[in-house]
């Protein structure tokens, strides 16, 4: 059992730039990954960004490349979404997500079977 906890959304101007956390806590020690994925009103889910746990290996949708990285600190059972250059487009529910199992891409929302409640990222023009 795995439990998350988002935190660090908000609004925040055109270009600017915003910082999410994800505090994991229970059984972390089974983490395989845990990512990112965001909401925007009328829209599916989509996949933002994963971090291996272990291994620290990263993915990025094309969207977001070269704009957002990733990180995690694993003594604290925290990951770690820094957002630069943030565009309208960026705005959306972003949610943190965990998996155990390694048999989905890490950008498939199927492989994920922890969900955090999700954080408010507002982005205005």
């Amino acid at each position: 059992q795995v439990q998350l906890v988002e935190s660090g959304g908000g609004l925040v101007q055109d270009g600017g730039s915003l910082r999410l956390s994800c505090a994991a806590s229970g059984r972390t020690s089974s983490l395989y990954a845990v990512g990112w994925f965001r909401q925007a009103p009328g829209k599916e889910r989509e996949f933002v960004s994963a971090v291996g746990w272990t291994t620290g290996g990263t993915n990025f949708a094309d969207s977001v490349k070269g704009r957002f990285t990733i990180s995690r600190d694993n003594a604290k059972n925290t990951v770690y979404l820094q957002m630069n250059r943030l565009k309208p487009e960026d705005t959306a529910v972003y949610y943190c997500a965990a998996r155990t199992g390694s048999y989905y891409r890490l950008g498939d929302k199927r492989g994920y079977e922890y969900w955090g409640q999700g954080t408010q990222v507002t982005v205005s023009s």
